[in-house]
């Protein structure tokens, strides 16, 4: 069998066609083909063949597509080519993928010629590799996934291209080369490769004017497109042709030179860092300290500690430093302020960061562990043996940096703080560099590099007052120097009038919170009435950070304004906004904000603007939750305060994604409705995040969230709002083990909605309290509330609610050993569930019914249901359930003999116990992993 994707989709046996179908069942073929070999996750494959907008019955499609190019493979003759569902996906087996697919033919041509060091045998395999192409790549097919893959392999096949003329170049060639390279060059005319490829090439033929011309013309579209100048590598080869260097001509049969451009990177490394302060001046001891640090001995991270007040200047340091220094770091640079010294007070926790660091670092966001350790483990695995470097900006102390240090010596790490992190520099060997403020010479060279030098020359007596008032401190000589550069016409002697009026002599101080606000208060004078408004507002904001849509709610006006807005407080250095679109302060800015908020806006305009942007985070959340968990019996909202905009999502994984980004801000905005005495508010906050909160398993933030909503609660008039937080506060508990916290809030929850004859809320509470009794191992009291929860169901007529509490009565009857019973409410559970849609439902019946057939002998019909199960749950972010399926899974699979699918499971569900901190089920299953092992003897004999 030859299956090929770089051309039309195909599939030949024989030298003969084999008919694959219409275009998605081609495409069926193409998404499992390109990853052959490995297992792709169903809801990828949903994916890959239909798009985000997959059709409620995409599921069974899809297994009627894979059904179908089976048989058109069987029909044709090949037996050694097989598509097989393994543990939550599908994969297409073949005994060498590399002899199957041309795309994996492809990659190992490539991979053999840039591992080997003989040029003419990497020239043939290339040469071999780019003539497997036959055309655009996944010809005939359409779609999102399709466009991507598409672009990836164009990107691909260039490289190889690439590759393979360096490899012509090093074998003598030259003039072969100019006319391919004379059409590259013309097609790609600011690729600074080809363009070496292409100077190399017109030397070698003699045509050195041209090579020197062409150099001419890319270095003048580089600087009017771009500008910027050619890199270095192509300006060497400028220079060596200009001195007829003889080392560039054609070398003998065998020789190897170094003339061709350096190969590019395969994948791009992380470039977190933010822009390079402008202007910089002086600091030329600290960067030279910052320098030797790199050249210690190897073998241990080198770290440097930049300390100093706040806004002295040591980001700034940092960051001119790191550009300065890029190439010594070919394997990226990551970037994390730790706000250390943050206006809310909390320093962001390691976890927090190193999760940042990950996501830079290409780990999928389902792939990242739950229990910190093993992300901080992760990460050093990922940056172990890298040329990288680390910039932590705004440590509060030692214990918030010492997790991120990699534990290899081939990285860097700067950590600026305005603590000395004595700790750091005594416990890991951390460089000390201490800033202070600018001497008077460096101090006018910035002032002279912002302004020029005819106008700093022409008030020097002005320019001798800014000087000696900002007292050598970076940021307030910066806002004096863009203030000053906005407004050209200004005589500087107003402005040092001014700064001298307003006291900013007090500079000289240790304390820099005791002046800065001074200068950042002239600063806002600046500012348009619109800008200078959001700005006060933007600082009594709850949240670390914030995003256009909950900005234009808080300022109340419409987004396009308010980015309009947001970008002038940007331009004045007010504000920064991150590659997501999210804008954050500088700590001691967003201070002086909230102090001018509360000194010039009137407690109306507070109240208004934090109404207007808490009604934006419930609402928003409030629908977002309706999206992930239709069948949940909604609550009743307020309309929206006048101005509030909230933000529509549509569907699942924007839903996800937009919770993962206001996670902090939804928890703060609770605790400031919750101290404003704003009640209602901090228990719909509670109640919208509750299942977002529920599926990434933040078992910690469900407790804290509806402790506060619990109190909150018991400000308000109804019943209900009491019950359902002592119900999920019971939860939290029962997550984290603390049981009799958890019955006792469950039991109140229970007699208080039977105080109030409250049916709907006595059917979840018993639902909850068999949960937490299970969880305590008294199954015959979970059985009794699941009992009744069912009866209640039923008297209240919700089908869907009535399907879930038949597999809640199955599971913890089949707990007990009543596998009839419990066979028989699962069978009923599923007829429901084909009559009303609820993937968790039925996922959580599958699995119980799955467990029913195991422990009555029917191992395959188990095998089956539990993957079921286990790929519902993963189409629906049930991370927490489907750890409990896979464990589940394996043991049919142990009855079966089949222990390698068994161990696979475990190890699953092991590596998902551990990101979610389920320590005492990651053991129990740890042990089953040592039994399995310890039978292997046996299965030999």
């Amino acid at each position: 069998m030859e299956l090929g994707l770089l051309g039309e989709v195909t599939a030949h046996l024989g030298g003969r066609s084999v008919d694959l179908g219409p275009a998605r069942q081609r495409c069926v073929l193409a998404a499992l083909a390109v990853d052959a070999g490995r297992v792709v996750p169903v809801d990828l494959l949903l994916w890959r063949v239909w798009g985000a907008d997959t059709p409620r019955r995409a599921p069974a499609t899809l297994h009627s597509h894979i059904s179908r190019v089976r048989r058109a493979l069987n029909d044709a003759g090949d037996d050694d080519t097989a598509i097989v569902l393994r543990s939550g996906g599908y994969a297409l087996v073949l005994d060498r993928p590399d002899q199957v697919v041309d795309l994996h033919r492809f990659h190992d041509l490539c991979a053999r010629a840039r591992a080997t060091d003989d040029d003419v045998h990497a020239v043939a395999l290339l040469a071999e590799a780019s003539a497997l192409w036959r055309g655009d790549p996944l010809t005939g097919l359409s779609g999102e996934w399709v466009e991507v893959e598409r672009d990836r392999l164009r990107q691909e096949r260039l490289t190889a291209a690439h590759d393979l003329v360096d490899a012509r170049l090093r074998v003598g060639e030259g003039e072969e080369l100019v006319a391919e390279l004379c059409a590259s060059a013309a097609e790609h005319p600011l690729d600074e490769r080809v363009a070496g490829q292409y100077l190399l090439a017109l030397h070698r033929a003699g045509r050195s004017a041209d090579a020197l011309q062409h150099y001419q013309r890319l270095r003048e579209r580089l600087v009017e497109e771009l500008g910027t100048d050619p890199g270095e590598p192509v300006r060497e080869l400028h220079r060596r042709i200009l001195a007829a260097d003889p080392a560039l001509l054609a070398p003998p049969p065998g020789a190897v030179t170094d003339s061709a451009p350096p190969p590019t990177r395969a994948t791009p490394a992380p470039r977190q860092l933010p822009a390079a302060p402008a202007p910089f001046v002086g600091r030329r001891t600290e960067l030279d300290r910052l320098g030797l640090a790199v050249g210690d001995a190897p073998g241990t991270v080198v770290i440097s500690a930049i300390a100093g007040a706040g806004g002295i200047g040591k980001t700034w340091l940092a960051l001119h430093w790191a550009h300065r220094h890029v190439d010594r770091f070919p394997d990226g640079q990551l970037f994390v302020d730790l706000r250390g010294f943050g206006p809310e007070g909390d320093p962001m926790p390691p976890a927090v960061a190193v999760r940042g660091f990950l996501d830079a670092l290409g780990v999928e966001p389902r792939r990242l562990p739950v229990d910190p350790h093993a992300n901080f483990a992760l990460f050093r695995s990922l940056v172990a043996d890298r040329r990288m470097l680390l910039v932590l900006d705004n440590a509060a102390d030692t214990a918030q940096v010492t997790p991120l240090l990699p534990g290899g010596g081939s990285c860097t790490v700067v950590v600026t703080s305005r603590n000395r992190l004595p700790g750091l520099i005594t416990g890991h060997g951390a460089r000390h560099v201490p800033l202070d403020v600018l001497p008077e010479a460096e101090a006018r060279a910035l002032l002279t590099d912002r302004l020029g030098p005819a106008r700093i020359d022409a008030e020097p007596a002005a320019v001798d007052a800014l000087i000696e008032l900002c007292g050598g401190y970076p940021l307030a000589l910066s806002i004096i120097a863009g203030r000053a550069h906005v407004d050209p016409h200004l005589p500087l002697a107003v402005l040092a009038g001014e700064l001298r009026d307003l006291g900013l002599d007090a500079l000289h101080d240790d304390d820099p919170a005791a002046s800065l606000p001074t200068v950042l208060s002239w600063s806002r004078r600046a500012l348009t009435p619109d800008q200078a408004r959001a700005f006060a507002l933007l600082g009594a904001a709850p949240g670390p950070d914030i995003g256009l849509p909950a900005a234009a709610s808080l300022v109340g006006l419409p987004p396009h304004e308010t980015r309009a807005v947001l970008r002038g407080l940007e331009q004045a250095s007010l504000l920064t906004q991150d590659g997501a679109g999210r804008y954050r302060a500088h700590d001691l800015i967003r201070r002086h904000a909230a102090t001018s908020a509360h000194e010039e806006l009137d407690e109306g305009t507070r109240a208004a603007a934090l109404r207007r942007l808490l009604d934006f985070y419930t609402h928003t959340a409030h629908a977002a939750d309706r999206v992930i968990h239709p069948h949940r019996p909604a609550i009743r909202l307020d309309p929206p305060a006048p101005g509030v905009h909230t933000h529509d999502l549509s569907d699942s994984r924007e839903v996800l994604a937009w919770f993962e980004g206001e996670h902090a801000n939804l928890l703060a905005a609770q605790h400031t409705a919750a101290g404003r005495g704003l009640h209602r508010t901090a228990w719909r906050l509670a109640w919208a995040m509750a299942d977002f909160l529920d599926r990434r398993g933040h078992l910690h933030d469900q407790l804290t969230v509806w402790r506060v909503a619990l109190a909150a609660a018991e400000h308000l008039p109804e019943h209900g709002e009491l019950v359902l937080a002592h119900r999920l506060l019971g939860r939290a508990h029962a997550y984290l083990k603390d049981h009799e916290e958890a019955i006792g809030h469950l039991r109140r929850a229970l007699a208080l909605a039977e105080r109030h004859h409250d049916v709907p809320n006595q059917t979840h509470t018993n639902q909850v309290l068999a949960r937490a009794w299970e969880r305590r191992g008294e199954h015959r009291q979970a059985l009794a509330h699941a009992t009744r929860a069912l009866e209640l169901y039923r008297a209240l007529g919700e089908p869907v609610g009535e399907a879930n509490a038949l597999s809640g009565v199955a599971w913890f009857a089949s707990r007990l050993g009543d596998f009839d019973a419990a066979r028989e409410h699962c069978r009923a559970a599923l007829a429901l569930y084909d009559r009303h849609y609820d993937p968790e439902g039925e996922a959580n019946n599958l699995d119980t019914l799955a467990w029913v057939d195991h422990r009555t002998g029917r191992h395959a019909d188990a095998v089956r249901r539990h993957e079921r199960a286990i790929a519902l749950f993963r189409d629906h972010g049930y991370a927490y359930r489907a750890a409990d399926a896979l464990d589940h899974l394996g043991h049919p699979h142990v009855a079966l003999g089949d222990h390698d699918r068994a161990r696979a499971a475990w190890r699953e569900a092991l590596e998902l116990y551990r990101q979610q901190g389920r320590d005492d089920d990651a053991d129990r299953v740890r042990r089953q992993l040592d039994e399995l092992d310890r039978a292997r003897p046996v299965e030999r004999r």
